[in-house]
């Protein structure tokens, strides 16, 4: 169960944390910078290191954090328990509330424009189950982590019947099959343990280090804005009613365009994001399909500190559906491993 993403590496979370190795002092935190869907931080977590979760998406940190949710975290007391609490969302009826009446049929009357992410049913059904979630929420019948299980899970069930092609940049024209299949949310399976956990959402120049622990950047590669990308997400996760327009509904999102997508900036903001970092180790996400070249992109690492680079599996580009998968090639993923010099942390601090 989870999301399919850009840039997802899912696939190679194995090959990192091999690179990463165990914890070496109690004190240090795998800081996942640019956390996403969290697969990289869940592997993390698996090796036995304490985890520092941040992205500019607060649909992504949530997504990441359900992911590393313990049973001990998400009792459920007030509601009879986590597989109860999300029975009573599915079987709530639906209510026209603002998914509906702007990213299904609906929109016609509000919008002027049919924008058909959903069906009528789905989307009054994310409603309902939007409205709920909150509710229980502002009457204290969640705790934070409970409340961000649930958004993380409506998420999930709200990508399995999306009219798109993967991403919500845009809706299809004609209905899936899979958009035309009842809404329903399915409890996952938590966690056995608990660990050491921090979350935030922001700006990724903002988030702290200190120099025990091991800084993860996978920062975006190409030109595809996520913000963009998953803004239907967003707003879920949010749980506001933006202003929206146009005939795909974005919400406001240029505030959080990112400098890493765009070919002029990408280099040195990467330069600017390492030399400012506050950590011991970098360990940087790369791949050979991304704005920078490898070429450049250690010439730059290397004024850091010293660097050593892994090849990683290639991995395939995201496919958004079976056209798009005949026609593509493999991206070949590196990691950067970069360790700064004591006397250059010690300047910083």
């Amino acid at each position: 169960m989870g999301l399919r993403y850009i840039g997802s590496k899912a696939r190679v979370a194995a090959e990192i944390i091999d690179e990463l190795g165990a914890p070496g002092t109690p004190a240090g935190v795998f800081v996942d910078a640019f956390c996403g869907t969290g697969s990289v931080a869940v592997a993390a977590a698996e090796a036995g290191w304490g985890v520092r979760l941040n992205d500019s998406l607060r649909s992504a940190a949530i997504t990441a954090t359900a992911r590393l949710v313990s049973r001990d975290q998400a009792r459920f007391s007030g509601l009879g328990g986590y597989e109860a609490a999300v029975a009573a969302l599915n079987g709530l009826g639906g209510t026209v509330g603002f998914i509906a009446r702007e990213y299904s049929p609906l929109s016609v009357e509000t919008a002027g424009v049919e924008r058909k992410y959903f069906t009528v049913a789905n989307a009054r059904k994310i409603d309902a189950a939007r409205a709920q979630i909150a509710a229980w929420n502002a009457a204290g019948g969640l705790t934070e982590l409970e409340h961000v299980l649930l958004l993380a899970d409506l998420m999930v069930a709200v990508n399995h019947v999306a009219n798109t092609a993967g991403t919500y940049g845009c809706f299809l024209r004609d209905w899936t099959a899979t958009a035309m299949r009842p809404l329903r949310m399915a409890p996952r399976q938590l966690a056995e343990q608990t660990l050491r956990l921090e979350v935030s959402v922001g700006d990724v120049l903002d988030v702290e280090y200190q120099p025990e622990d091991v800084a993860y950047f996978d920062p975006p590669y190409t030109k595809r804005q996520y913000a963009a990308y998953y803004h239907i997400l967003e707003t879920v996760a949010a749980g506001d009613e933006p202003d929206v327009g146009g005939v795909t509904g974005l919400r406001p999102w240029k505030h959080l365009a990112s400098d890493f997508c765009y070919r002029s900036r990408a280099l040195t903001a990467l330069d600017r994001l390492v030399e400012e970092c506050g950590a011991g180790r970098i360990l940087l996400s790369y791949s050979n399909q991304g704005h920078v070249s490898r070429a450049d992109l250690e010439a730059v690492l290397a004024e850091h500190g010293e660097l050593t680079v892994h090849r990683l599996g290639a991995i395939g580009r995201y496919r958004p559906n079976r056209a798009a998968a005949a026609h593509s090639s493999d991206v070949n993923e590196y990691l950067f491993d970069l360790r700064k010099p004591v006397a250059q942390l010690e300047a910083a601090a």
